[in-house]
């Protein structure tokens, strides 16, 4: 498997990825990540994709956010093909946009998930550093990764970058 950053050439291979991640549920991923592409909020940097035998299997995506008037980044969507799930894509994707957030002296990473799964890559619930969410009835998946450059007094409520509220 190899993890790399998404070139112009992946944009229909992960089109199609996030189509087949979220079939059995429809929530508009597809949409969000060509609108998130087109945001001022889009680092290209942090949109991986995971290959295997030359082949697009999975993207994860972290997007400009801020705590309160603080950047921080907001993941997701986090895909991978059906047919490759539960082989360690969605695993190697999530530290490898970790690393990179990390080497870009980014100070937290936010996400929208479920905490049995996210908890394995250092996610705890955002109310522990002081970080509220968009919708208050999000508080029980609402996450949080503190890195590197993370400092306590990065609190107060998180906005994800714009096509996220369209969702």
């Amino acid at each position: 498997m190899l993890i790399r950053r998404e070139t112009a050439a992946d944009v229909r291979a992960i089109h199609d990825v996030t189509e087949a991640a979220f079939a059995a549920q429809p929530r508009g991923e597809v949409r969000l990540v060509g609108e998130l592409r087109a945001d001022p909020g889009w680092i290209p940097a942090l949109s991986l994709v995971a290959e295997v035998g030359g082949e697009v299997v999975g993207h994860v995506v972290c997007t400009r956010g801020a705590v309160g008037d603080a950047p921080a980044l907001g993941l997701g969507p986090l895909s991978v093909l059906p047919a490759h799930q539960r082989s360690g894509v969605g695993k190697a994707l999530m530290h490898a946009v970790l690393g990179a957030a990390d080497a870009l002296d980014e100070p937290v990473v936010i996400l929208l998930g479920d905490p049995r799964y996210y908890s394995r890559f250092g996610f705890v619930p955002a109310s522990t550093y002081g970080i509220t969410p968009p919708d208050p009835a999000w508080e029980p998946y609402f996450q949080a990764r503190a890195l590197t450059a993370h400092t306590p007094d990065l609190t107060g409520p998180f906005r994800y970058a714009a096509p996220f509220s369209e969702l």
